[in-house]
């Protein structure tokens, strides 16, 4: 594993993922409402603020993923492309119990 800064917050975060989607998938009921009570706005304001620093230019552009000052950057930016395929494009393979 990577010593770095960054390689400690990336174990933290992986291992907070994995642990919520554990406890959703083998916790009860009542660990469930109180994963989405408690973790779910947490995890939604995460997504929200990542999502507000791709935010599009009025060309549709992401200022964010720009990597030369004078080259376009991608559109949709990969940020916005991989929550809009992870988020919605996958509805189709949800299970029941998550509709």
């Amino acid at each position: 594993m990577n010593e770095s800064i960054f390689g400690h917050m990336e174990a933290s975060l992986q291992d907070y993922l994995s642990t919520l989607s554990s406890r959703a998938v083998t916790g009860g009921d009542h660990t469930a409402a109180e994963l989405a009570r408690a973790e779910l706005p947490r995890v939604v304001a995460a997504l929200q603020a990542l999502l507000d620093e791709h935010h599009p230019d009025e060309q549709g552009r992401c200022p964010t993923c720009r990597t030369r000052l004078f080259t376009r950057a991608p559109s949709p930016c990969r940020a916005y492309l991989t929550a809009n395929l992870c988020l919605l494009m996958t509805e189709d393979t949800d299970s029941p119990q998550l509709r």
